[in-house]
């Protein structure tokens, strides 16, 4: 296919792209971890009955835990006894079972307002206590309470933040064409507690988080044709900010959330780079060139836009300004073509989507030294985004010839697959933290 065709028969084919059955909740399917992972007793907690609506946090956490790739959780049929604080833990026969830590806790409900989770983590090697804290939530925030506490702990043990509590979003498509459902769907980093946030007969693609997790924009095909729409998390209030001749797509907010680059065609059809400012509806023209300029995403400090063009004869990542008709330099090199770029939460590496002897796949490139490592062993993996933390990655692959979404860590050593039964599933991006 001709670089200058690259962009509209994607658009082309994820407008129409279908699936044969019906959509059905994420579940976690870990295909690969670490060789060693951790070991970690994570006992069951004291219940606050009945005000903990069943949940079992322990589980929550112990999911969470080895969600990650690096731990693994002792299973309850083998645990000899059930202590909820730290000074009923016998470390020696925890220490016996091969466990490095443990964690214990209690919930309890002081008002009916109110739960609290307290809860206690101890290195079983030194006997050492290293943490006792308490996260509180509302009743119906538990599930979140439990994700919390497996960031706290993450972070205590690994050094790295956890991103647990945080949320995902993407596209899910039921029914084939020509009469197909779109909707697009948050939930917990663990597939859990999925919600609807929009429903259309039309395509709907593009999601994208502002940066406080407040909003998200989108591009809809409502009317049968392209606009971006704004829409706010909490309320649904939603609001088209461009749809203006021709292609209005990927949209992505700048790091203070005041802006949101844009991939506008205009009546020329030729495809650029845009930013428009939220309050004042200015757009300001970043990129004008013949070639296709799309995928725009912003560096952590606002001042550059990262976007893919095929300027060169095939797609690659380049570097503009984030001004007016801002200067460009080619990023990538060493790869046959890079689509898709997104950077890391501290600025340091690219992601990307690298077409390689016919297969596409999520790389990664140390922007200090230029080395690209590729990620992923599909064929047809796109749609890459980074966890907060920088950490892991989710992305969109196949499964079993369906959408099927998975994430993998940075180094590439751990593989988690978001797997649904049925339906087809496509496009996520990571929340960021506090969302």
């Amino acid at each position: 296919m001709h670089p200058r065709k690259f962009y509209p028969a994607l658009l082309a084919l994820l407008a129409v792209l279908g699936a044969p059955r019906a959509f059905a909740e994420l579940q976690i399917d870990i295909t690969k971890g670490v060789t060693d992972p951790i070991p970690i007793a994570v006992v069951q907690f004291a219940r606050a009955v009945p005000a903990d609506g069943g949940l079992d946090v322990a589980a929550v956490v112990q999911r969470d835990l080895e969600s990650s790739g690096r731990f693994k959780g002792m299973q309850r049929r083998d645990m000899l006894s059930q202590p909820t604080r730290a000074g009923e833990v016998q470390t020696a026969d925890w220490r016996t079972a091969r466990n490095d830590f443990i964690v214990v806790g209690r919930v309890s409900a002081p008002s009916a307002n109110e739960l609290v989770i307290d809860f206690d983590l101890m290195n079983l090697l030194t006997g050492q206590t290293l943490l006792s804290q308490n996260v509180r939530v509302v009743p119906n925030s538990l599930r979140y309470g439990a994700h919390r506490v497996a960031d706290i702990i993450y972070e205590r043990i690994t050094g790295t933040r956890g991103a647990f509590a945080t949320r995902i979003m993407y596209v899910s498509v039921d029914g084939a064409p020509p009469k197909q459902n779109y909707q697009l769907l948050v939930a917990d980093s663990d597939g859990e507690n999925m919600r609807r946030v929009l429903q259309s007969d039309r395509p709907i693609m593009s999601p994208a988080w502002s940066p406080d997790g407040q909003w998200f924009a989108y591009v809809s095909f409502e009317q049968d044709i392209s606009s971006v729409w704004l829409q706010n998390a909490r309320t649904a209030e939603r609001r088209r900010i461009s749809a203006r001749a021709g292609v209005n797509g990927s949209p992505s907010f700048s790091p203070d959330g005041k802006k949101i680059a844009l991939t506008l065609s205009g009546s020329s059809g030729n495809l650029d780079i845009y930013m428009l400012d939220l309050a004042s509806q200015q757009l300001t023209r970043v990129t004008d060139d013949p070639a296709i300029d799309t995928e725009a995403t912003w560096s952590p400090d606002g001042k550059y836009l990262y976007f893919m063009s095929d300027r060169g004869g095939a797609p690659q990542i380049y570097r503009a300004e984030a001004r007016e008709r801002g200067p460009a330099k080619r990023i990538t090199f060493n790869v046959g073509q890079a689509m898709r770029p997104r950077l890391s939460p501290d600025g340091t590496q690219l992601l990307m989507i690298t077409r390689e002897g016919g297969g596409d796949k999520v790389a990664v490139m140390d922007l200090a030294n230029n080395q690209t490592r590729t990620l992923t062993r599909g064929s047809l993996d796109e749609s890459p985004s980074f966890a907060p933390n920088g950490a892991q990655i989710i992305y969109a692959g196949r499964d079993r010839g369906l959408g099927a979404l998975a994430t993998v860590s940075i180094d590439g050593q751990v593989t988690l697959r978001l797997k649904s039964d049925q339906g087809e599933v496509r496009d996520p991006v990571w929340g960021p933290f506090g969302n």
